[in-house]
């Protein structure tokens, strides 16, 4: 993109100052893994959350994920994961994932349309889970060891679907909020 997407503007303020707040209303603490432009990105933020500073962060996407769990306090029931370019995800989505489910479950995805999307919640207890993951390995595969314990919420919301990765996608994402 030539910018860091967490501070495209949509709907009035930053991807991550919307995410941030989505989350706020139903999540504490928000932790925001920062990493390439970490110090721009920081300064631009005005919503208060934790920032965490991945110095791994070339190493992928698991390697924040790590940084972020690695801050989570020992008291927290469960961890909604998101990225930075899903910043259409409508805030009754976010309600549902973090409401209270039933037990035994230890895996939340929501679904539009039958495709899964973001974000996803996961019981902290998965948490070591997450954290023992080689740097070349995905989330996914805690995931898909615990498919029995996963419930998947279908919701009328394309926003989790709303990967913003290049300009077309976020010019199409602009025009649809219009």
């Amino acid at each position: 993109m030539g910018f860091p997407k967490a501070l495209l503007p949509y709907r009035g303020e930053s991807f991550l100052d919307r995410t941030v707040g989505m989350l706020a209303a139903c999540c504490a603490p928000v932790i925001v893994v920062l990493g390439a432009g970490a110090e721009e990105i920081r300064a631009q933020a005005r919503r208060p959350a934790t920032f965490v500073l991945n110095p791994n962060y070339r190493r992928g996407q698991t390697s924040s994920m790590q940084a972020g769990l690695r801050a989570l306090p020992a008291e927290s029931a469960g961890v909604l994961f998101t990225l930075v370019d899903h910043p259409a995800v409508a805030p009754e989505t976010i309600a549902s994932l973090t409401a209270e489910s039933e037990p035994g479950v230890l895996v939340r995805v929501p679904r539009y349309r039958g495709k899964r999307g973001h974000p996803i919640w996961f019981s902290s207890a998965l948490a070591p889970e997450f954290l023992a993951l080689a740097e070349d390995g995905a989330a996914r595969e805690v995931v898909r060891r615990h498919a029995a314990e996963t419930r998947f919420l279908d919701v009328d919301d394309a926003g989790i679907l709303a990967d913003i990765d290049d300009r077309d996608s976020y010019r199409a994402l602009v025009e649809a909020s219009r």
